[in-house]
């Protein structure tokens, strides 16, 4: 937990120092505001002393005209500090929500392990908002203490005894507020978690609803769901509880600050230590510093809240990645040996294979937890626990992971499209022309999906594709995958969602168009393997046996069951 705080620290102060600049205009202008909302006070009390009551109006005309000056100022301060802060607090937050992204997509992966998309999401919005919250706040702090500053000097100039009052007096209710800060401080971060949580899941539901609605499911979602509303709906109204009682109590605390100063004052004017221009200015200043001590309770929420939300984007930021950054380069252009030797990871146990360049190879999994892992071995999603993975002989975990995509493509079965046309789908990642997309949609048959479609490949698919079917959708992934055109293409059941006229003209534009090129089709599809140069079979988390698929449905009855069932 020390570390995880030290980590939170370290986020806010990173936020606040690349808003350098703009924190400290915006500090020195909301410094002068309070400087010259100080002054209104103490120049009405010289009116009073040095022009009303000797009836001298060209010294009241005088300082009328610095009243206009101080009000000219303090508001233009004002105005231009404000515009300033909630820049600083919106580039802040852009800032986080560019290096969350950022760790989210690295190579190296980690930062999503544990966490759903929707939590994710919910910390690039919410929780990155409130970090650049703090960086906003800052220059508020700031003209609050020169605020608090300038009247203990105005205060001392009139009487020492109440310039002490706030110089002895400010400290003690600056360590309560922090103090008084904390339970808001633990309850923001509950509170956050849970409504991050619940973000997640209304993700996942939303995603599968078909499948909800298909299974008869709905109820027992919208139960799921509920439950995880209504512990984000406790979390949220006891941090709302927590921070009322925070700017109460500190409310409170300066009220009486505030009274003491007041009665103190009235109590020097009866005496006859100040005059009465000097007991109005007193009064003034302290109804003025109200506004102060509010900003710092404003700010000590904020701050509470930032800390919270900053603990929390520091352990995704921070998260150790879930393989070895290797720094090596492919010795030259790919040739397309993929290479397993003594694999284990999950569910494989010692897994030999051996694919030559240009083969089109066929992995039957008899256990779909074995190709999950296979898969996610393949894509460097995560290292084996033992054994090696080769590429033309190097290691894949002697490579830089970008290298390591660049050369061996995993297209998993449940690819999302993106919230852009088809075509750009199709083209992502690989920056083609239309045109030189042709082969690939024609190949995957989601040239047929394209005229189907009201503006053709230019047609705007909704998120996720969910305006497509899931066999057209099917295809378009796999028209992107074969787009990419990678040495070695790892496809995973890319035809689960097609009729079988389409599989099997699917099967053979595939052999024809990755000819040269190694493939790895990881499928149960008979169509698929029918095309393949050689299958192998994978029971046990072993390789159990190899070879072309006829022979092997004609000679392996655990073949036929998972293949012909």
């Amino acid at each position: 937990m020390p570390g995880e705080r030290g980590a939170g620290r370290a986020v806010l102060r990173a936020a606040v120092a690349g808003q350098r600049r703009r924190v400290v205009t915006a500090s020195l202008l909301g410094m002068g505001h309070q400087a010259c909302e100080v002054l209104v006070p103490v120049v009405i009390g010289l009116v009073i002393d040095e022009a009303v009551a000797t009836g001298d109006t060209a010294v009241l005309l005088r300082w009328l005209l610095v009243l206009g000056v101080l009000f000219l100022a303090l508001s233009t301060c004002y105005r231009t500090s404000a515009r300033i802060t909630d820049a600083a607090g919106e580039h802040a937050a852009h800032r986080l929500r560019g290096e969350l992204g950022a760790r989210v997509l690295d190579p190296r992966g980690g930062a999503d392990t544990g966490r759903l998309p929707g939590a994710l999401t919910a910390l690039a919005t919410g929780d990155a908002a409130r970090v650049g919250a703090v960086a906003a706040a800052v220059p508020y702090a700031a003209a609050a203490l020169a605020g608090l500053a300038v009247s203990a000097v105005a205060l001392l100039r009139i009487s020492v005894p109440l310039g002490l009052l706030i110089l002895l007096g400010v400290p003690p209710l600056l360590w309560a507020g922090h103090r008084i800060s904390r339970p808001l401080e633990r309850r923001s971060e509950v509170e956050q978690e849970r409504a991050a949580h619940a973000s997640g899941v209304a993700a996942d539901l939303v995603a599968g609803l078909r499948v909800l609605k298909g299974i008869g499911a709905e109820a027992a979602a919208v139960a799921r769901y509920r439950d995880t509303s209504r512990e984000s709906l406790a979390a949220a109204l006891r941090s709302a509880v927590s921070r009322a009682w925070h700017d109460g109590a500190i409310l409170v605390l300066t009220g009486l600050f505030i009274a003491a100063i007041g009665l103190v004052g009235a109590h020097l004017a009866m005496r006859g230590s100040i005059s009465v221009g000097e007991l109005v200015a007193a009064v003034g200043l302290a109804q003025f510093l109200l506004g102060p001590f509010q900003l710092l309770t404003y700010v000590s929420g904020e701050f509470a809240q930032g800390r919270a939300s900053a603990d929390r984007i520091a352990e995704v930021l921070s998260a150790p990645p879930a393989v070895g950054a290797g720094a090596a380069m492919p010795a030259g252009p790919v040739a397309g040996r993929l290479t397993l030797r003594g694999v284990v990871h999950g569910t494989l146990r010692g897994v030999d294979l051996d694919t030559a360049p240009g083969e089109l190879l066929g992995v039957v999994a008899r256990d779909p937890a074995a190709a999950a892992d296979l898969l996610r071995c393949l894509g460097r999603e995560l290292d084996p626990d033992a054994g090696e993975i080769s590429v033309d002989g190097q290691p894949l975990t002697a490579l830089d992971p970008d290298a390591v995509r660049r050369a061996v493509l995993v297209a998993h079965h449940d690819a999302d499209l993106f919230e852009s046309s088809l075509l750009d789908n199709v083209r992502a990642g690989t920056g083609r022309a239309d045109a030189a997309l042709g082969p690939a949609l024609e190949a995957a048959s989601a040239d047929d999906v394209a005229r189907t479609l009201p503006h053709g490949g230019a047609t705007l698919l909704t998120e996720r594709g969910r305006s497509l079917s899931g066999g057209q959708r099917q295809r378009v992934a796999l028209a992107r995958a074969l787009a990419a055109d990678p040495p070695v293409l790892v496809l995973h059941d890319p035809t689960t969602a097609v009729d079988a006229v389409t599989e099997a003209r699917i099967a053979s534009r595939l052999r024809e168009l990755r000819r040269g090129r190694t493939t790895l089709l990881v499928t149960t599809s008979p169509a698929l393997l029918a095309v393949t140069d050689r299958v192998v079979v994978l029971d046990g988390g072993t390789v159990t046996a190899e070879g072309g698929h006829r022979d092997l449905v004609a000679a392996d009855a655990g073949y036929r069951a998972a293949v012909l069932a």
